[in-house]
């Protein structure tokens, strides 16, 4: 018998479809990829296995779970179900969990409230889970709260709080889309075990078709809440039947056509010498002297006008220090760095400083969090118009925003729309409208597709290589995702630990690292191609 069947699972909000006729079936032991586009209806699967739907929203279908079906299951059926029988991981750690209880209050309270433990009971259950996640007590005790943790730590606390009970289902929503590829490649590999020690089944729902290929043995391929194809991962992501899935695949090893660089000549673009950042540190005893945490130490680098350099390195390595003090938005505790030939790191924060941000933009991680919702995209892209000396009349702002927004691939109709209207990848466009209004030479890109799925992060790194190419813009790509530096940089910076222990052409460092932080972010990469290569070789 199936641990989980799902058949003919339909759900509506109001007269909107969202899921139609969904079937899908997973047993114990086993890991079956849930994978589509934004919108396509994986979440809402998701929450419809553990009835957590929004309100108004009806569901039609049948939901077997080791032979019962739950699609009809009340309340108190389902609560007792959630995180004993079912154990979900949430994309967001920082939101599932609760800001004001420490992470062993959080372990043992669904432990307390399934079982009736007592609270010594419970915590030692909790202390021995987090062991078994990578949280030994002894390092982490359990009076920490979520804060207190990295990322990645606390997506091993919800791992740990969704497993405690040791559930037969186990549904992880995107697990790891903000971890660099190191926590990434960690936070898998303790799913992977976690799956066969307990012999549950893992429900994983992800865009990153690497992540899938390696970790999945069945694949279902949602588009617009139907089913196009699904099967035996290996064979439907190397010889895909269907026409939107063959698209899909293709989009995830999509490599934009770059414009050949430019040979560096004169002054450099951006010149970054010696660049160290401190930050005031705690006492560890009451009359010890305080040590400085150094987040940037004697950073030096050169950029030429019309260059794509990635920054890449695991999270906390000084990658958003270092852009920070690139763009002015903080200052060094020693080292220098120039603009164009002109010195910014000491520009008092007047006209001089004003002129020089005129050169230099940032697009973010998050364009719907770097968005003021409650103003139109008029008002937003047509923000950094500001820093110019000439600021232009009412008539000539509005036809400066429909030319770029036509540039960056929208409409000058969506001028009058907000936030909430757009999609994902609409959302980034107005970020990058906004970033080059001004007509920068130089824009700081952090993180800017890792939100995003396969087929519009595709298009976003199309726009910006047609950008490289048509304003000769400077990138400065902070990244985890290796794929992006290859797609988008000719030249690549390592840092680890504050320092860049490696740096040149992105061909030559990622094909032969040399340092030992480079080699264990290119190890723990995945890379689609040669996951389904090897797994094929398996297969004979």
């Amino acid at each position: 018998m199936a641990l989980l069947e799902i058949e003919r699972l339909s759900v509506s909000i109001g007269a909107t479809s969202i899921l139609r006729d969904v079937d899908m079936t997973l047993d114990r032991g086993m890991v079956h990829a849930l994978v589509g586009e934004s919108g396509s209806g994986k979440t809402m699967t998701a929450l419809a296995l553990m009835q957590l739907l929004p309100h108004g929203a009806a569901m039609n279908g049948h939901i077997r779970l080791a032979g019962k079906d739950i699609a009809t299951a009340s309340e108190s059926e389902m609560c007792r179900l959630r995180g004993a029988e079912i154990g979900m991981v949430f994309q967001e750690p920082m939101t599932a969990l609760n800001p004001v209880k420490t992470i062993g209050e959080q372990v043992a309270e669904g432990i307390r409230w399934h079982t009736g433990a007592s609270r010594a009971e419970a915590e030692e259950q909790a202390r021995a889970m987090l062991d078994r996640v990578g949280l030994p007590p002894a390092r982490f005790p359990l009076d920490r709260y979520p804060h207190q943790l990295s990322g990645g730590q606390r997506q091993r606390v919800v791992i740990a709080i969704a497993c405690a009970l040791k559930p037969r289902l186990l549904i992880a929503d995107e697990p790891t889309t903000a971890l660099d590829v190191i926590l990434q490649a960690q936070i898998l590999d303790l799913l992977k075990s976690l799956v066969a020690e307990n012999d549950m089944g893992l429900l994983l729902i992800s865009h990153d078709l690497a992540v899938v290929a390696d970790m999945a043995d069945r694949i279902t391929i949602l588009r617009r809440g139907e089913v196009v194809e699904s099967g035996e991962t290996v064979r439907v992501l190397s010889a895909p039947a269907d026409p939107y899935t063959r698209r899909f695949t293709q989009a995830s090893l999509h490599m934009p056509d770059r414009p050949a660089p430019k040979a560096a000549s004169g002054t450099p673009l951006l010149s970054v010498g010696n660049l160290t950042r401190e930050y005031p540190g705690s006492r560890i005893e009451l009359f010890s002297r305080a040590v400085p945490t150094r987040a940037v130490d004697n950073v030096s680098f050169e950029m030429a006008e019309g260059q794509s350099i990635a920054l890449v390195g695991r999270s906390g390595c000084g990658k958003s220090t270092l852009a920070r003090m690139v763009l002015a938005l903080d200052r060094p505790t020693s080292g220098e760095i120039r603009l164009d030939g002109q010195r910014i790191d000491n520009l008092p924060d007047d006209d001089a400083l004003r002129q020089a941000r005129q050169k230099m933009q940032i697009v973010f991680q998050d364009p719907y969090g770097s968005f003021d919702p409650r103003q139109k995209a008029e008002t937003l892209v047509a923000e950094p118009l500001h820093l110019l000396d000439r600021k232009p009349t009412p008539v000539e702002r509005r036809e400066r925003v429909a030319t770029v927004l036509e540039r960056v691939g929208l409409s000058p109709d969506d001028m009058d729309k907000y936030p909430h209207q757009f999609s994902g990848g609409q959302r980034q466009r107005l970020a990058i409208a906004r970033a080059i209004i001004t007509g920068p030479k130089l824009v700081v890109a952090d993180e800017p597709v890792s939100a995003l799925d396969v087929s519009i992060r595709a298009r976003i790194l199309d726009l910006f290589a047609d950008l490289t190419g048509k304003l000769g813009l400077a990138w400065l790509f902070i990244t985890h995702d290796l794929n992006v530096a290859r797609a988008m940089a000719e030249h690549v910076i390592v840092m680890d630990e504050g320092r860049i222990v490696e740096q040149g052409r992105t061909d030559d460092v990622l094909q032969n690292p040399q340092s030992e932080a480079a080699r264990a972010l290119v190890a723990a990469s995945p890379d689609l191609r040669l996951i389904l290569s090897g797994k094929l070789r398996e297969q004979g």
